[in-house]
């Protein structure tokens, strides 16, 4: 019996190396699934708030003279842009104003990059590029 015990020591067994692989591949996909969800959340959230920056420049000549409140393009693409750089690591951007009924509003898309830390050991993808969009409007104050 004591020889036997001697003749095993330090061997791992088949069933456990697998078990550790099939543990870890799940931790991985938790820990690297957690941190894709949690860039889409800010991504949407850039977006949301570049957005209303966008959406705070309005024509200004417009307005003065009584008329509608509408987004002056340039300079909302300038607040969008200004607001994206200060808040860091953005991969990239996109701004329009679509239409709807009479009125024009700004959408933003941003797109940021979720590098897998431990996906990539599996040989998954080592980057995800996730996108958020959000779209705002020029708000006018009711009359008095």
């Amino acid at each position: 019996m004591t020889g036997r015990r001697g003749a095993e020591s330090g061997r791992v067994s088949l069933f456990l190396a697998v078990a550790m692989t099939g543990v870890l591949a799940i931790v991985s996909l938790a820990y690297d699934g957690a941190g894709q969800l949690r860039t889409l959340q800010r991504a949407d959230n850039l977006a949301a708030e570049a957005a209303r920056s966008g959406g705070q420049m309005i024509d200004r000549a417009s307005a003065i003279e009584g008329g509608p409140s509408r987004i002056d393009q340039d300079a909302a693409r300038v607040a969008v842009a200004g607001y994206l750089s200060a808040a860091g690591g953005v991969g990239g951007h996109e701004v329009d104003f679509p239409v709807v009924g009479t009125e024009t509003r700004i959408r933003v898309r941003v797109r940021i990059t979720y590098r897998r830390d431990l996906l990539g050991l599996f040989g998954a993808q080592k980057t995800a590029t996730v996108t958020g969009e959000a779209t705002a409007r020029a708000l006018t104050a009711p009359p008095p």
